[in-house]
């Protein structure tokens, strides 16, 4: 599968980044609590994949429960592009929707028992693309 580099941003444009990664990527839906509220459908990639291209003073952060994950959000338009992990603390989680252009051919989604957070991760973690 060819790697391509997709760029993605925020509803206002505030916030954009890129990442090198395929034009089909895996997906997760996750049932935890914030991914049910939020439908925080993403997919995961490597740090070393991706890079924020501007308006990092524009991201504010939201954390709970262990604290661990980050979940990003523009401050202007609330909309959350990208956030880190805890399942996985070398990558950043990507929302697909949020990639700009046509870089991206499909998604293929997995499902992750986020209720169950421990027992899942026992099971399995989430690759990065």
């Amino acid at each position: 599968m060819s790697e391509v580099q997709h760029f993605g941003s925020c509803h206002c444009g505030a916030v954009k980044w890129t990442f090198t990664g395929p034009e089909v990527l895996d997906g997760c839906r996750c049932n935890c609590t914030v991914c049910n509220k939020k439908q925080n459908q993403h997919c995961i990639i490597k740090l070393d994949r991706f890079k924020i291209l501007e308006g990092e003073d524009k991201i504010t952060t939201y954390r709970f429960n262990t604290g661990v994950a980050q979940h990003k959000f523009c401050s202007i338009c609330g909309v959350q592009s990208f956030y880190h992990p805890r399942s996985n603390p070398d990558a950043v989680a990507i929302m697909p929707h949020c990639i700009d252009g046509n870089t991206l051919k499909d998604v293929k989604w997995n499902y992750f028992n986020g209720q169950e957070w421990e027992k899942e991760m026992d099971k399995r973690a989430p690759a990065a693309q």
